[in-house]
């Protein structure tokens, strides 16, 4: 507005010549001219005119607000360009490397590709903008730059397709790995149900078995069978909990826990991963890692597991895992509840051979830088090394003892043979005396002496127990390393023999003016468990009677003060036992009769399986008596019911 104006405006003292002059002079809406116009009164309309001027007024105020603010963008825009321009170039100039800038750009664009939740990626990006304001050399930037490396070498969007060919896979199974028939059995049965649903999640297997047996290694054949990565976690001695949830990431050297380096390492979001040895977790002052591996190994929850180095939730729901134990005793039953068990007994002496012939042989032959053409093992040598040479549950030391056999032939072949053979004549000469002999029955009926059947870690075996009566003042006396439960059952033995004195011509005071002595060969090794009830009990009814027990009669179980014979465990390993040291009758509880089916075929036909229910059944079979013979429910032959049809009792000992 001109000077001369605004002033005359200023000065005028007409209210009327007033408005009109300032209407005239500002620009104003046609809308509000007119609806000044029709207001009538000076002093009306100068009131509208003060209020059209005010909220003009108003909106100039916030344009200019709004302009400023534009303009202190654009400056800020300009500022942190042109600084970030000097940064770049003060970098150069001192030879710092990479440009964070450009870097942190670079891990936003990765932390964007791998499609993480909003949550997770917020957090990501948050941590990669850090590096702008932070020096390339300092060393937050290098804890940050390995943390956010890290992250991105976890395979959040990557899996494998699985192999949904039944047939393949059970022919890769059963190439890799001779017998293992429920396992086998397990991961058929995993691989059908993933056909008909492909989202299904939470498979969780526990392989169980003493050592030597296969476990570890069956891992790798599943992993290869299905198609899938394969990760290997060997927790034996494992004490920290965070070697399972991992370190927090503002520790020195701190790093993710070994599910997360599983996954880093299989590159895949759905692998098999083996924990080993799940049996073997430790605790300390640093954290319980067998509570930590709850969550990993509860389908319910590991669709989110959580590693504290990370900090972002990575889902575990496809990971097929597959643990590993000696012994399910020193697990914890919430842990242990979590799986699903699969038993892996001792390898049969059969299936030792088949595996040393198709598996161990070519494989050290190999190993060795030998072939077949130049050495030949022959089957009466393979045999003589697993009953002479080994005594265990697996196979290792039968593939070290074939090892050894390689190495001297080695040595043979390079000092000028052509050809080595190995026969169970000459296989001394490679792998020195017989370490062990093999168990043999006794030349004749004895008194006072049963062959009694055991479960060790490395198969069953044979174990005699002795009793001798003398003259004395009713004292019990045992010996052999036998532990308390043994003992126990050595006492109920005592009270069921006597109230079954008359029966066997017993004399009915002979706790009162007897000693007994009970012993259990080698006794430098220690003996327990309760399936040595019925052995006892026979060995004592033959001492006090003067009764010989047939030296081809072994037998197992437990008994009650009342007679009954109760089941035990580990029939597969005593039955082995038997046929090996020559038996020709066991005497068996009669809820284990179901376990038949389980028995090497060969040892059913050369052993006769009698079920018991009371000891009476056990005496008549064992005891060596003119009028011995056996119910009529006892002769006829035993009947493996089906599946279907079994109705399974506890099995009482371990």
């Amino acid at each position: 507005m001109p000077k001369d104006l605004y002033e005359s405006i200023i000065t005028e003292e007409d209210c009327a010549r007033l408005f009109d002059k300032v209407v005239f002079n500002i620009s104003m809406k046609v809308e509000d001219k007119q609806a000044l116009l029709e207001t009538n009164g000076v002093l009306q309309r100068i009131k509208l005119l003060i209020s059209m001027i005010e909220n003009e007024i108003e909106i100039m105020m916030t344009e200019i607000e709004i302009q400023d603010q534009v303009r202190e963008s654009i400056d800020k825009n300009q500022r942190d360009y042109y600084l970030r321009e000097q940064l770049r170039a003060i970098s150069r100039q001192l030879g710092d490397g990479d440009d964070p800038v450009e870097e942190c750009e670079e891990y936003i664009e990765k932390i964007k590709a791998l499609k993480l939740s909003e949550e997770s990626e917020e957090k990501l990006v948050k941590e990669a903008e850090k590096l702008r304001r932070m020096s390339s050399s300092s060393q937050e930037s290098a804890v940050l730059r390995t943390y956010l490396d890290t992250v991105l070498s976890v395979p959040f969007n990557k899996r494998t397709k699985d192999k949904l060919n039944i047939e393949s896979v059970e022919k890769k199974l059963d190439h890799d790995h001779y017998g293992m028939k429920k396992v086998k059995e397990r991961i058929l049965e995993t691989l059908s149900v993933r056909a008909l649903a492909p989202d299904v999640k939470g498979q969780i297997i526990c392989l169980y078995g003493p050592p030597g047996v296969g476990k570890t290694s069956i891992g790798r054949s599943i992993a290869e069978a299905l198609g899938r990565k394969y990760a290997r976690i060997s927790l034996g001695g494992v004490h920290d909990e965070a070697e399972i949830r991992g370190h927090r990431k503002t520790y020195v050297g701190a790093m993710p826990g070994r599910i997360v380096k599983a996954l880093t390492q299989a590159k895949s979001m759905n692998p098999v991963i083996l924990l080993d040895e799940i049996d073997k977790m430790g605790n300390d002052y640093k954290g319980d890692p067998s509570s930590a591996m709850l969550e990993v190994l509860d389908a319910e929850q590991n669709n989110a597991f959580v590693d504290n180095y990370l900090e972002v939730p990575i889902d575990l729901s496809e990971v097929l895992f597959i643990t590993t134990a000696n012994d399910t005793s020193t697990i914890p039953a919430p842990l242990l509840d979590r799986m699903e068990i699969i038993e892996l007994s001792s390898y049969t002496r059969e299936e030792k051979f088949n595996i040393a012939k198709k598996h161990l042989v070519p494989k050290q032959l190999k190993k060795n830088g030998e072939s077949s053409k130049t050495l030949k093992i022959s089957d009466k040598a393979l045999y003589s090394i697993i009953d002479s040479y080994t005594r265990e549950a697996g196979v290792r030391k039968l593939e070290r003892r074939i090892g050894e056999i390689c190495r001297k032939t080695a040595k043979k072949l390079v000092s000028g043979e052509k050809e080595v053979k190995v026969t169970d004549a000459n296989i001394e000469e490679f792998l020195g005396v017989k370490k062990y002999k093999p168990e043999n029955l006794s030349a004749h009926d004895e008194v006072g002496l049963v062959n009694g059947l055991a479960w060790t870690s490395v198969g069953g075996t044979m174990l005699p127990l002795e009793v001798l009566v003398l003259d004395g003042t009713g004292k019990t006396e045992f010996t052999g390393h036998l532990g308390d439960v043994m003992k126990e059952s050595a006492k109920i033995a005592v009270s069921l023999t006597r109230s079954l004195a008359e029966k066997y011509g017993i004399d009915p005071n002979f706790h009162k003016d007897k000693d007994i002595h009970v012993h259990a060969p080698e006794g430098a090794v220690p003996k327990d468990g309760p399936s040595a009830g019925v052995t006892l009990t026979t060995a004592l009814v033959s001492a006090l009677s003067g009764t010989p027990v047939r030296r081809d009669v072994a037998m197992t179980g437990e008994i009650t003060l009342r007679g009954k014979v109760l089941p035990i465990g580990g029939l597969k390993e005593k039955s082995m036992a038997a046929y090996r040291a020559g038996i020709k009758t066991v005497c068996i509880p009669i809820d284990n009769v179901p376990d038949l089916e389980e028995i090497d075929e060969k040892v059913k036909e050369n052993i006769r399986f009698v079920p018991a229910e009371n000891i009476a059944t056990v005496l008549e079979t064992a005891l060596v008596r003119e009028n011995c013979t056996l119910a009529k429910s006892e002769k006829t032959d035993i009947k493996i019911p089906k599946k279907s049809e079994r109705v399974r009792k506890p099995v009482l000992n371990a």
